[in-house]
Parts: structure tokens; C-alpha cells; sequence
């Protein structure tokens, strides 16, 4: 398996407290069936967390690679940000300080979760006029997807890709993001399971439980797009692998679905 989205760079930002969590985070990832992982700090969160990429951006990511190198040797790690959603953003990626991953086109992108849905398609909008291909980080955690995740289906329609939290299938960010996930899914609209990892005791980098729990309503075949196929194409900067897209039938209620 293949993760594009965790926190594993130590001190950073919320995720990894420090080496030694960055080590277990990446030696539990491996123990259970992942062997890339994707380093994601956030970045450019006003007050919070800046991280854009430069000099120490690129120190601590090879630290910690060399750190991993040594103490989990079947661990790839590769370099990548999950940027919050500012109306400098497409500016940012043009210059530079907001890193694709593994610097391909694929930029992975979250916004507050209270966002305008207006706010968010002119963005998406934006960052693909600027070369850019938007990976919308666990898009059944915002509201507005929660509420009409018809939105979801137009930006796939318009070239994004969509990346779900493994947690959010196990019901870790409650019920309405567990329905808004298996909605999504199983209207073909996810491009790829990842972690979105911040410690090696909670939200962890353990993606083998996810994959197990789907295993029971869906095609091996299906889940292995998601969880590998799919995230390794991203990393390598090509096209994904598509499902013919299910659109929501209001008139019934999208819920019935998951």
C-alpha cells in the first residue's frame, strides 16, 4: 500500500511530536502492508502553521528520510505538503512554496471544514489554471460535502481527485463523515484511501484495518486501485485510475447510499 497523506515530519506541525514518533508511525505503517508513505505537514494555516517549502522544509524531510532509511529500511518516504486552502494558494504554487507531491502536478488541498462550497470550486478552479491538479484531502469531513456530496461528483466531473481518511470508514470522525465516505465510495467518487496520520497511538499510520473492514462489501480488485494503484500514480505524477462516476439521485436522498 501506498499513503499520500500523513504528518510523520516530527515538530512540524500537529502530527509527529518528535524523530522517535516519526520512526514507530513509520515501522507501524510497514508491520501492517504500506511500504511509501508520503510526508504532508500542513501548510500556509494563518497563525498556525506557515511550512512553505525552503531551506528547512528540505532539511528536516532529509533527516527524517535518513533516519527511516536506517531504522525502517522498507519504508520510501517521499516529500509532499497539504496545503490550507487560502485565496494565495494558486500564487504560492506558482512560486513554489507549496510542494506538490512528490513534485508532480498532484497538490493536496483542505480547506476549513465550515468552508462556502463557492469558495472551494473557485479555488479548485484556480490551482487548475496554474498547472495544477487538485487532490481534495478528506473531503467527506467538510460540512457542505456532509450536506450535498453532489459537489463531489462536479469535481471529479472538473478533474480533481478525491482522497478519503481510512479513519473516517471506522466511524473515527462520526457518524456523518463515516456516511459522507461510504457515500462517496460507493458512487465511484474516491480516487485514494490514505491514513491522514498525526501519531503512532491515534490516527495512525495503519492503513490494514481499513482495507480489511472494506473488504466486505467490496471487490479486492476495487480497494487495491484505492489503496495502491491509485497512490502510486499520483506519486509518479500520471493519470489515476477512474470508475464510472454515480451521480446522486436527490429526489431520493443521497444517504439511502451508504
Amino acid at each position: 500500500m501506498i499513503d499520500i497523506h500523513t504528518h510523520i515530519l516530527p515538530g512540524i506541525d500537529d502530527g509527529a511530536q518528535d524523530i522517535y514518533d516519526s520512526i514507530e508511525m513509520a515501522a507501524l505503517a510497514y508491520e501492517n502492508g504500506t511500504r511509501v508513505i508520503v510526508a504532508t505537514p500542513h501548510c500556509n494555516i494563518p497563525g498556525l502553521y506557515d511550512n512553505y517549502f525552503g531551506k528547512e522544509y528540505t532539511r528536516l524531510f532529509q533527516y527524517t528520510k535518513k533516519v527511516l532509511r536506517k531504522e525502517v529500511p522498507g519504508i520510501t518516504l517521499l516529500a509532499g505538503m497539504e496545503a490550507f486552502t487560502t485565496e494565495a494558494v494558486p500564487r504560492l504554487l506558482t512560486e513554489g512554496k507549496i510542494f506538490p507531491i512528490n513534485r508532480t502536478r498532484y497538490v493536496l488541498m483542505e480547506f476549513d471544514f465550515r468552508e462556502d462550497p463557492g469558495f472551494a470550486d473557485r479555488m479548485l478552479e484556480q490551482v487548475r489554471q496554474v498547472k495544477g491538479i487538485p487532490v481534495v484531502a478528506h473531503a467527506e469531513r467538510y460540512e457542505f460535502v456532509q450536506d450535498d456530496p453532489e459537489i463531489v461528483y462536479r469535481w471529479k466531473q472538473s478533474g480533481c481527485e478525491i482522497q478519503v481518511n481510512k479513519g473516517s470508514f471506522m466511524g473515527r470522525f462520526g457518524r456523518h463523515a463515516r456516511e459522507a465516505a461510504y457515500a462517496l465510495l460507493n458512487h465511484n467518487l474516491v480516487s485514494v484511501i490514505a491514513s491522514d496520520a498525526h501519531s503512532p497511538i491515534q490516527r495512525t499510520t495503519c492503513m490494514a484495518d481499513a482495507y480489511d473492514e472494506l473488504l466486505g462489501g467490496y471487490p479486492r480488485e476495487y480497494l487495491d486501485v484505492l489503496f495502491d494503484s491509485n497512490p502510486k500514480r499520483i506519486c509518479n505524477g500520471e493519470k489515476t485510475v477512474g470508475f464510472k462516476k454515480i451521480p446522486f439521485r436527490e429526489a431520493y436522498g443521497w444517504k439511502e447510499k451508504a
